[in-house]
């Protein structure tokens, strides 16, 4: 069943900015503070300006690929 999700989702490589985007959020909450609970308020918040700049970039490309 596994091998059929795959396989409809493809090999693209878009997918690996999830893991990135967690990984690099808690490393960032990690610098800045010591306790667990202000470390993941630090990384959510730092992953959702992640992804939101990401869409930015993402619009700006799309839009300018429309005008084109």
């Amino acid at each position: 069943m596994s091998g059929l999700f795959f396989a409809v989702l493809g090999h693209n490589q878009l997918w690996y900015m999830f893991p990135l985007i967690v990984t690099i959020s808690l490393v960032y909450g990690a610098t800045r503070h010591e306790h667990l609970l202000p470390i993941l308020d630090q990384s959510v918040r730092f992953g959702a300006w992640i992804i939101g700049f990401m869409l930015m970039i993402y619009c700006v490309f799309a839009t300018i690929s429309w005008w084109t």
